[in-house]
C-alpha cells in the first residue's frame, strides 16, 4: 500500500502540471482571439488641458529657441485621430510658433547679413542704426506671441474654441481638406 500512495502521487503531481500547461494555452489562445483594445474617448477636460498644454509649449521657447513647436506638433501626431479639438488646437499652435519665432529669427538674421554686405560697400555702415532699430521691433513680435500663446491655453482651458489671427483660418482650412 505504502509503494501505491508513492506511485500516486507523482501521476497525480504530473496531471496537475498537464492541466496547468492546458490552461496556461487556452489562456493564451483567449488573449489571441481578443480584438485590440479600441481607443478611449478623451474627455473634455482631458481635451481642454492637452490643448492648453500645446499652446502653453510656446514658453518652451524662451529657454531651447526651438522645442515650443515641437512639443506642439508631437501633441498633434499623437491625438490628431483622437481628437479633432486638440488636432486643430495642436496644429494652430505650431504653425503660430513657427512664424513668429522661427520666421522672425530668420527675418532679423537676413536683414543682419544683408547689412554685412552692404558694409563691403560702405553704405552698410550707414544702415546699422536701421538694422539696430529693426531687430528691436522684430524682437517685440516672439514676446508678444508669449503673451498671446498664454492667453490662447486659458481661452482653451475654459473650454473655448481659441483661432489665433491669421494663422487659425489658414490651420482650419487646411486641416478640414485633409
Amino acid at each position: 500500500m505504502a509503494a501505491e500512495k508513492k506511485d500516486n502521487k507523482p501521476a497525480q503531481a504530473k496531471d496537475t502540471s498537464k492541466e496547468k500547461e492546458l490552461t496556461n494555452q487556452e489562456t493564451i489562445d483567449q488573449v489571441e482571439q481578443l480584438p485590440p483594445p479600441a481607443e478611449e474617448a478623451l474627455s473634455p477636460s482631458n481635451e481642454q488641458n492637452w490643448a492648453m498644454i500645446s499652446h502653453l509649449s510656446i514658453l518652451l521657447n524662451l529657454f531651447t529657441g526651438f522645442l515650443g513647436p515641437v512639443v506642439a506638433f508631437i501633441i498633434y501626431l499623437v491625438y490628431r485621430d483622437r481628437s479633432r479639438y486638440i488636432a486643430y488646437q495642436s496644429l494652430q499652435s505650431t504653425v503660430f510658433q513657427l512664424v513668429t519665432w522661427i520666421g522672425v529669427g530668420l527675418l532679423i538674421g537676413a536683414m543682419w547679413l544683408l547689412n554685412l554686405l552692404l558694409t563691403i560697400v560702405l553704405v552698410g555702415i550707414f544702415c546699422f542704426p536701421f538694422t539696430i532699430l529693426g531687430t528691436i521691433f522684430l524682437l517685440i513680435v516672439p514676446l508678444a506671441s508669449l503673451v498671446y500663446g498664454i492667453y490662447a491655453a486659458v481661452q482653451c482651458s475654459q473650454g473655448d474654441d481659441f483661432r489665433y489671427w491669421l494663422v487659425g483660418d489658414w490651420v482650419r482650412g487646411t486641416y478640414e481638406n485633409i
